[in-house]
């Protein structure tokens, strides 16, 4: 690693501005100057959008809260040694600290005592049991990005005297239930796609041969969460709102869920012509991007009382783009990425025969020899022709063409950011987008 001042660092770049083995990477401290400009009360967009600029492959600068420096790191690396260090540091800035993790954590308990409480049901004692292992196979375990994110949000809407003790503590159960909805969703996904592996583990159906019974797992999982809601939030002015929202939410997945299921012909052979992109944008809405990325921030806009239509619809207009750009990263993901990283083997869309950015891309882009061959091996269990699907992908440039995506992606949802005008702070939406960048899991 060596240090070059800003003005050097231009240079070297205006010199080798395609070169793609260096990657030039800023790291700023918020009390730092930016060329000579100080930026103590300047705005961090402004600050990003200054030093984007001096990166080699557009990589975006991050500042963090280290002593001040005036200098920028130049790292010599290849592109996935920068994927990885990207993660990493995405993962130390903001919602996914260590910290707030750890302070999650130890809410979880009482959220399980809360939920297993047989008090009332003392007749029920093997259920309690059950459900405490069916609660920490499937909820804990995960990255907690959504939780995490509703937290984040709370803490920066909220007024000073909003912030108490006990309202942090209850965003983070609020967060919790998103996990438990998530729980839900991933338990019944898996049992429909026949999946083997969530989260580095057997799917819960495969776990010690529960099979179908899963399904009744899933849907108390399902049912926790409105118990979590009415324990912690009846009585409080948000309490309606947050239990139509989640209600909403849910039904909207469980709509984009059919509409998956309806794609891949219910597990059969897919039909390659119903995979066009508007299906594809419409699977990711209403599949992923609600429950992911617009019930996190509107529950936290609720619990601090942000009700103003105006605002709630700029918000989710953001969101669900975001949603987007996250599942076509997941997709790519899927084909291209670490399974010890993803936390699930490679291709198994490809296997299941799903939907996916690259399968409709690639469609659009296919000859008629190119089409027979998707036609022949897509939705296969066997993996020389899945290594078909996948040499196709590359003979077509589709690791190129995601690469394109991401970068112009990202741009372009900056852009509207920056347009959001109904009082809600940019920096949220910003943050959410820092962590999506260049994700490698």
């Amino acid at each position: 690693m060596f240090y070059f001042n800003l003005k050097e660092v231009k240079k070297k770049i205006n010199k080798h501005p395609t070169h793609n083995t260096y990657i030039y990477i800023c790291t700023y401290i918020y009390h730092s100057y930016c060329v000579g400009e100080s930026i103590v009360n300047c705005n961090m967009s402004v600050i990003r959008r200054r030093l984007f600029g001096f990166c080699a492959n557009g990589f975006y600068c991050k500042h963090t809260k280290f002593p001040a420096l005036q200098k920028v790191r130049l790292f010599r690396t290849t592109n996935l040694e920068t994927r990885k260090m990207a993660y990493t540091m995405t993962q130390t800035t903001w919602m996914a600290t260590k910290d707030e993790s750890r302070e999650m954590m130890a809410v979880w308990p009482d959220v399980v005592r809360d939920l297993t409480n047989n008090g009332q049901n003392s007749d029920l004692s093997e259920v309690t049991k059950w459900l405490v292992k069916v609660l920490q196979y499937n909820v804990p375990e995960g990255k907690k990005n959504r939780a995490l994110a509703l937290v984040y949000a709370y803490r920066m809407l909220a007024t000073p005297e909003q912030l108490t003790d006990d309202n942090i503590r209850l965003a983070r159960i609020l967060g919790w239930c998103i996990e438990v909805l998530q729980a839900f969703f991933l338990v019944i996904d898996d049992i429909q796609d026949k999946s083997l592996v969530r989260r580095n583990q057997p799917c819960w159906y495969l776990n010690n041969g529960i099979g179908l019974a899963a399904i009744n797992d899933g849907l108390m999982l399902e049912n926790a969460v409105y118990q979590l809601l009415e324990m912690h939030f009846k009585g409080k002015d948000c309490y309606i709102d947050l239990m139509e929202i989640f209600r909403k939410v849910t039904m909207k997945t469980l709509m984009g869920q059919n509409l998956d299921m309806l794609s891949t012909n219910y597990g059969k052979k897919p039909n390659l012509n119903l995979f066009t992109m508007d299906r594809y944008n419409s699977i990711v809405k209403y599949k992923t991007a609600y429950y992911s990325f617009v019930l996190p921030i509107k529950a936290a806009m609720y619990f601090v009382g942000i009700k103003d239509p105006e605002m709630h619809r700029q918000a989710q207009t953001i969101l669900l783009e975001m949603g987007h750009f996250f599942q076509v990263q997941d997709d790519f993901l899927d084909c291209y990425g670490d399974p010890e990283v993803i936390g699930k083997s490679n291709c198994v869309d490809i296997q299941e025969g799903k939907c996916s950015w690259l399968i409709v891309v690639a469609l659009q882009r296919a000859t008629p020899e190119q089409r027979k061959i998707l036609e022949e091996c897509y939705g296969s269990n066997d993996p020389e022709k899945i290594r078909q699907v996948k040499r196709l992908y590359n003979d077509i440039g589709l690791p190129n063409t995601y690469s394109i995506y991401e970068e112009e992606t990202y741009n372009l949802l900056n852009t509207h950011i920056q347009q959001i005008s109904r009082g809600l702070p940019h920096d949220l939406f910003l943050k959410f987008l820092e962590k999506l960048y260049r994700r490698v899991s």
